[in-house]
């Protein structure tokens, strides 16, 4: 199983979502997600195996702790996704933030040069954008495929608003990397997921919680080769109410003489551990990660 750049979900239940939101609040809905994700703790077997996996195999959880921490997995997704609408919509919420790491982001400013972001689907970068545009008035850009079923783009978007950052789109022909170096070149930030490719596209490979898995070589080779700061962050839930945003002192990573993609690779993969055995129930991959 490989992943395919849509997201799971439909139009019937994103919808009796936004309309507990708008008529009841947050923790009404929070309270319906606790029987969502037991539906797909007890029925959703694919995703499940994988996380199973992930959980025993690589984190070497206990039995009894794995089973809590699977159920939690479709838990806090369900609450990103809610999160996520409540923060586009503009509903009435008590969501509070920590960024102890605001300074890294002052500093990439001043530089001029813009600001390479890479994440991965770990936390919520949606929560993280909103933040961002709080704190700063630079613009952000979010570097993605555009493969969601546009029927239920349309639908959110109707809903809930436009994201809050611009949106650069992965093509064949390559002219996403124009629109990077462009927005770059303005001094703006880049976000790019640094941790699922499609099948067929270039990868690296690293070793990732003690086992070899594939990652995108696109994120790691722009990082290597233009002449910009690049930071790793991560926004993480830590109650239902309040998130901490973590970002990596930026660094220019081509002023390294004979440095690779795959350096840059393992500083990545370094940061992603740390924040995957601290936060396990919200690393969001629901498909087959590591190397056979």
């Amino acid at each position: 199983m490989s992943w395919t750049g849509k997201s799971k979900g439909n139009k019937t239940g994103y919808g009796i979502f936004i309309k507990v939101l708008h008529s009841l609040g947050v923790m009404p809905a929070y309270i319906l997600l606790v029987f969502v994700a037991g539906y797909y703790f007890l029925f959703s077997w694919k995703s499940g195996r994988v996380i199973w996996y992930y959980l025993r195999q690589r984190l070497k959880f206990p039995l009894f702790k794995s089973v809590l921490t699977l159920y939690s997995n479709y838990y806090r997704f369900g609450q990103a996704l809610v999160d996520r609408i409540v923060m586009m919509a503009g509903i009435r919420n008590k969501f509070s933030f920590n960024f102890d790491d605001e300074v890294y982001f002052k500093e990439m400013i001043a530089q001029g040069k813009g600001g390479l972001l890479l994440s991965g689907h770990l936390g919520n970068w949606e929560i993280a954008g909103h933040l961002l545009k709080k704190r700063f008035t630079t613009p952000i850009n979010i570097v993605m495929y555009d493969n969601e079923n546009e029927q239920l783009k349309q639908y959110l978007e109707k809903q809930t608003g436009q994201r809050n950052a611009k949106i650069i789109v992965i093509k064949n022909n390559l002219s996403h990397i124009y629109e990077i170096m462009e927005a770059l070149e303005n001094n703006e930030f880049v976000c790019m997921h640094a941790d699922r490719f499609l099948p067929g596209n270039k990868t690296l490979n690293g070793e990732f919680l003690g086992k070899e898995a594939s990652f995108p070589a696109g994120p790691y080779t722009i990082a290597s080769k233009l002449n910009v700061p690049v930071s790793f962050v991560f926004a993480m839930k830590q109650t239902n109410y309040h998130y901490h945003f973590y970002a990596s002192r930026g660094i220019v990573y081509r002023n390294q003489p004979n440095l690779q993609p795959t350096d840059v690779l393992k500083d990545f993969i370094a940061e992603m551990e740390i924040k995957v055995r601290q936060y396990p129930e919200q690393w969001y991959n629901y498909y087959s990660f590591w190397n056979n």
